[in-house]
C-alpha cells in the first residue's frame, strides 16, 4: 500500500511540475536577439524537478513541460529538439547528484553540466534549424545567462523548501 501511495503522490507531483515549467517556460520569457527564440525561467523549474523527483520522473517533467511551453508560445518547431534537450538535461543532473545531493557542491556541478549540455544542445539545434552557425554561437552566452538564472533561483528555492515540511518530497534525504 505504501509504494502505491508514494507512486501517486510522485506522479502528482511531476503533473505539477510539468506544469510550473510550463508556466514560467511561457510567462517569463525574454526574446534574444538574431535569432527565434527566448530565454525564460523554466531552468529554474527543472532543477526543481530534479531535486524533488529525481532523474526519471525529473526528465519526464523538463521534457514535458519544456515542450508544452514552446507549442503554447508559438515555437512548435523547438518541441521535438526540446524534449530530447531538457530531457537529457535533467538525466545528468539527476544522475550526478543521485549519490551526493546533500552537499550543495556536488548540486551545483550537477546544475553546471546539464546547463552546458543544454547550451551545447540547443547550439547544435540552433545551426540546424537555422542553416547558420553564426546566429547558433551568438545564442550561447543568453543559453549560459539562462540555466545561470536558473541555478541562482533553484539553489536558494530547494534550500528553503528543503528546511519545510515539503523537504520530505525530495528524492533525497536532507
Amino acid at each position: 500500500m505504501y509504494y502505491a501511495t508514494m507512486k501517486t503522490n510522485k506522479l502528482v507531483i511531476a503533473a505539477l511540475m510539468i506544469s510550473l515549467i510550463a508556466v514560467t517556460t511561457i510567462f517569463f520569457k525574454i526574446p534574444v536577439p538574431l535569432g527565434n527564440g527566448y530565454i525564460h525561467l523554466g531552468d529554474a523549474m527543472i532543477f526543481m524537478s530534479v531535486l524533488i523527483l529525481g532523474a526519471k520522473y525529473g526528465a519526464i517533467a523538463a521534457a514535458a513541460g519544456s515542450a508544452m511551453g514552446d507549442v503554447i508560445s508559438g515555437y512548435a518547431i523547438w518541441a521535438p529538439w526540446t524534449i530530447a534537450i531538457k530531457g537529457v538535461m535533467a538525466l545528468i543532473m539527476g544522475f550526478f547528484i543521485l549519490k551526493s545531493a546533500k552537499r550543495t557542491m556536488n548540486r551545483i556541478i550537477g546544475m553546471l553540466l546539464s546547463g552546458l549540455w543544454m547550451t551545447a544542445g540547443y547550439f547544435i539545434a540552433e545551426g540546424i534549424v537555422y542553416g547558420n552557425w553564426f546566429v547558433a554561437l551568438v545564442s550561447v552566452p543568453f543559453n549560459i545567462g539562462q540555466f545561470a538564472m536558473g541555478i541562482a533561483i533553484a539553489l536558494p528555492l530547494s534550500e528553503a523548501l528543503g528546511k519545510t515540511p515539503a523537504g520530505k518530497l525530495f528524492f533525497f534525504e536532507r
